[in-house]
């Protein structure tokens, strides 16, 4: 009887032991047996990628659409268009920020300039000439000393702001007069997202308030769990049809309804163990197609999220904060150590990883980081922490040129109108 015992527990045991076939690299000289789709797992849940894989894997991008895109509610920009010439024809200077955050600071493109804001809030709106076409600051003195960090969404006609001493404001775009300002409950710190008469922002305390673009009044807030993490990732959204789509700082990837405020599915991603986390935990942008979702984060996960229901299709362990780029059925990632990532879109697989700093030293290469990266044709241009940009060929994942743009830190690179924008802490250099 006893043995009847022991063996029936066992068997049960067995049967509920399962592998993490969330990971999944591909090589296609592979000889897979199984009738069924399979992919290599070749790492366990923490262990962080430190090696190529199938680096001479060439990939047919001939049918590459390239596109002009300022402003995308799904953030797909995809490719853009640009020639690739790095030559430097223009340069905005600006009063330089007290701590400036390669993630945080973003400049708001124009179709004919930039705006950008300064170390006491002072909002500038200069012109293709580098002409300043307005420059007005709103704050009170006091305001002015805590040195805002401010975001920008534009409608046709105006400037939304919201910032990290809890206002929000609509000013005139081509006269900066202030429209309207609202002080809320808490410090933002999110994108700004627009749907018709509304735009979304999410506040430190992990609650996504819609206001009304007329007179910023709340419309509907939602609150989801607090925590006590600061991270330097600004929160993500994304617009499709009626939902919006916003991640929080515990890594909680909520669908609300637009119309009703209501919440749809709720995805948390991390243990709670994290909550005990207060620093650390950095996330990238989430990308959508319109069908699934793409991020990734520091804690070496990289998820794609069914949009409409919010399971999960796959997880694989990458380890990023860059904003993850789709094209085709290909995204590309390049991880903290300076490793490119080639993923299936649909299956997660990995196909290709190649070493950007392969020809770095050892001692250089501890000291610097990829601070974010665009794709422009058939290219993609990566900056990093050392003020370097690297050019390298999505095709072949060669690196087909390296550029000084600055002696430190430089935040990731922007195309719009066939130019390529790079932010530094006090300036921005325009690039044709």
């Amino acid at each position: 009887m006893n043995k009847v015992f022991v063996i029936l527990i066992f068997s049960i045991f067995l049967s509920n032991c399962s592998l993490n076939e969330n990971s999944k690299i591909w090589n296609k000289k592979e000889k897979i047996e199984n009738e069924n789709k399979v992919s290599k797992k070749v790492l366990t849940e923490k262990e962080i990628i430190s090696t190529e894989f199938n680096p001479l894997l060439k990939l047919d991008l001939s049918k590459n659409e390239q596109n002009n895109k300022i402003f995308d509610p799904l953030n797909n920009f995809g490719s853009l268009k640009y020639k690739g010439q790095i030559n430097k024809v223009n340069h905005y200077k600006f009063s330089k920020l007290e701590n400036f955050n390669q993630f945080n600071f973003e400049p708001l493109v124009l179709n004919n300039g930039v705006i950008v804001f300064e170390k006491k809030g002072t909002i500038i709106r200069f012109n293709d000439n580098k002409k300043v076409v307005w420059k007005n600051n709103f704050y009170s003195k006091t305001e002015k000393r805590i040195h805002p960090t401010l975001s920008f969404a534009m409608t046709n006609k105006n400037l939304l702001v919201a910032d990290s001493i809890a206002k929000i404001s609509n000013i005139n775009l081509q006269t900066g007069n202030l429209i309207w300002s609202k002080k809320s409950e808490y410090p933002f710190n999110s994108e700004i997202k627009i749907f018709k008469d509304k735009f979304f922002v999410v506040d430190f305390k992990n609650t996504l308030r819609c206001f009304y673009i007329e007179d910023g009044t709340e419309c509907w807030n939602i609150k989801t769990e607090e925590s006590f993490i600061v991270s330097n990732s600004k929160f993500s959204m994304l617009i499709k049809d009626n939902l919006v789509i916003y991640n929080n700082s515990l890594g909680d990837i909520t669908a609300v309804d637009i119309s009703s405020g209501l919440i749809e599915w709720q995805l948390p991603t991390q243990k709670s163990s994290i909550m005990n986390e207060t620093y650390g935990f950095n996330f990238s942008k989430l990308v959508s197609d319109g069908s699934s979702i793409y991020f990734s984060n520091n804690k070496n996960q990289f998820y794609s999220v069914d949009l409409l229901s919010g399971t999960t299709n796959w997880m694989n362990e990458i380890n990023s904060i860059l904003t993850p780029i789709i094209i085709g059925n290909f995204i590309f990632t390049v991880s903290e150590n300076g490793y490119l990532f080639t993923i299936q879109k649909n299956e997660g697989n990995i196909i290709r990883i190649n070493d950007i700093y392969k020809n770095f030293n050892l001692k250089k290469r501890k000291k610097i980081k990829p601070t974010g990266f665009t794709i422009g044709g058939n290219n993609l241009y990566l900056t990093n922490s050392d003020g370097n940009l690297i050019v390298i060929s999505l095709s072949t994942g060669n690196i087909l040129k390296i550029e000084k743009v600055g002696r430190d830190l430089i935040s990731k690179p922007l195309i719009y109108n066939e130019n390529l924008f790079i932010v530094k802490n006090g300036s921005i250099t325009l690039y044709d």
